[in-house]
């Protein structure tokens, strides 16, 4: 178990609470969980934020993107692993993610075992078991 804390947004309350679960096999500590791309976005902005040190994120949501969550926690937390879901992982959004700092992708659908050795991975890199 990794003592870390961690933020999930996604808009689909499935592929949210599978995150979640998975996630909660693997920390410790704190899960933020958020359906609402402005509310995360909102924390973000606050000092609140620092507490956190891995982010799940999905791409496409409304009003708030994955790539605008990913901007607006490079400028707060520059080194906070960013894990982006995609359904659609095209050759733009990966670049443009990738000069933004993003750690890793993982495409929708995905195996619970393919998640966990991602996330798994990123977690060595904060925090060893």
């Amino acid at each position: 178990m990794h003592d870390v804390n961690v933020m999930i947004i996604d808009d689909d309350d499935i592929t949210l609470t599978l995150l979640e679960h998975i996630v909660d096999e693997l920390v410790s500590g704190e899960i933020l969980v958020f359906s609402s791309s402005i509310k995360a976005h909102a924390f973000l902005l606050t000092e609140d934020a620092q507490r956190i040190n891995l982010v799940i994120c999905d791409w496409q949501m409304p009003s708030v993107s994955g790539i605008k969550i990913l901007e607006t926690l490079r400028v707060k937390l520059e080194d906070c692993p960013f894990l982006m879901v995609t359904a659609m992982p095209t050759r733009d959004l990966v670049m443009g993610a990738k000069r933004l700092g993003v750690s890793d992708f993982i495409a929708k659908p995905f195996s619970s075992d393919e998640l966990t050795q991602k996330l798994s991975t990123l977690l060595e890199k904060i925090s060893p078991a």
